[in-house]
């Protein structure tokens, strides 16, 4: 399950927490599924990486379902497949959402001051 993410690199080490326009879209586009969005919810709670089968278990979808959001937001770069032998697991991939917080913060207007 390797796939091409765009603008791979979060970016330099002076802007880590910055997101090119093009990786904020293909995140943003990644969550607004909602099964996409519960699946990323089930991997960032887990404690460890989360598998699969324990995935497919918990939500209640097609294998070929589960499959295609793994690959979408692993294409977005949200999260990172481990293999092992016939298993995969997944992680968050760090410092991702913290940078897509760090974005929407940033289009937050100061209150205007008096007229």
């Amino acid at each position: 399950m390797t796939a091409t993410r765009p603008d791979k690199p979060l970016a330099t080490a002076s802007k880590s927490s910055r997101l090119t326009r093009a990786r904020r879209s293909a995140i943003l586009k990644a969550l607004a599924d909602p099964r996409r969005f519960e699946l990323l919810e089930h991997i960032a709670k887990a404690s460890c990486p989360l598998g699969c089968s324990q995935a497919l278990s918990s939500m209640g979808i097609s294998a070929a379902t589960l499959s295609h959001h793994i690959k979408e937001l692993e294409t977005a770069g949200l999260i990172t497949i481990r293999h092992e032998g016939k298993f995969h697991y997944m992680s968050l991939r760090p410092g991702v959402l913290d940078a897509l917080a760090t974005t929407l913060a940033s289009l937050e207007q100061a209150p205007c001051g008096p007229r």
